[in-house]
């Protein structure tokens, strides 16, 4: 199996995984956001697997969006967005690491 897209939320402030949180993802083609197929929730491990279908995977803008405040209804922010740019079709890991009052992402591997 291809992969292609996955992504994995770790709460900073507790130091553990954010599970069952919902994430999507987008393509931006022609000038407009299309959604992917495959919305699903974080596991227990906070993670994410294969977000885009192997198929529509292709270099391009993308954005994963997370409804954060089904985990952190208290939190600063009921949704993160990360936005980001792939030149080829290789597989791209786009964590959240994430707290009440902010978050940070990074290319990971």
């Amino acid at each position: 199996m291809t992969k292609t897209l996955t992504t994995h939320i770790l709460d900073l402030s507790c130091g553990r995984p954010a599970a069952n949180v919902p994430v999507r993802v987008e393509n931006l083609i022609d000038g407009e956001w299309i959604s992917m197929p495959t919305t699903t929730n974080t596991n227990n491990d906070g993670r994410a697997f294969d977000l885009v279908p192997a198929d529509k995977w292709q270099a391009g803008r993308w954005r994963i969006i997370f409804d954060v405040s089904t985990y952190m209804p208290d939190g600063f922010f009921p949704s993160v967005t990360i936005e980001f740019c792939t030149k080829d079709t290789a597989h791209y890991h786009v964590p959240l690491l994430l707290n009440k009052f902010g978050y940070s992402t990074y290319r990971g591997s």
